[in-house]
């Protein structure tokens, strides 16, 4: 059963916060297959209006703190793609990264499936 948003609205905001998470004593990455050659993409061809506007994008997101300026050593292109409103979508090429990840044999759990587990289960302290 759905609750209604009444219910939670000092936990959900209107609006999302600026910035990203603090940094914490545990910094996640993601693993790359030993010895694989890191990839470097070029930029892909865009005329002055889409660079202009990959530029804007890019420097709100970085405003905003939803983006920092990245340490790593892959490079992976960027395109833009109109949308049906006449504005702009960035979307990342990241299939070079993919195609190098570590496939690890159990996936991350979906949390509803971890959740449904433990339905019925007390715990005592």
């Amino acid at each position: 059963m759905c609750m209604p948003r009444q219910d939670y609205e000092d936990v959900f905001h209107e609006e999302v916060p600026n910035g990203l998470p603090p940094i914490r004593g545990i910094e996640h990455q993601i693993d790359f297959v030993p010895g694989a050659a890191i990839p470097n993409r070029p930029a892909y061809r865009a005329n002055p209006e889409e660079s202009k506007e990959l530029q804007r994008q890019v420097g709100e997101l970085m405003e905003k703190g939803y983006v920092r300026e990245s340490m790593n050593p892959c490079a992976v292109p960027v395109i833009l793609v109109p949308k049906k409103d006449g504005t702009w979508r960035m979307c990342v090429d990241c299939r070079a990264i993919n195609n190098i990840t570590v496939k690890y044999r159990h996936p991350i759990p979906c949390l509803d499936d971890m959740l449904d587990e433990l339905h019925g289960f007390s715990v005592f302290f």
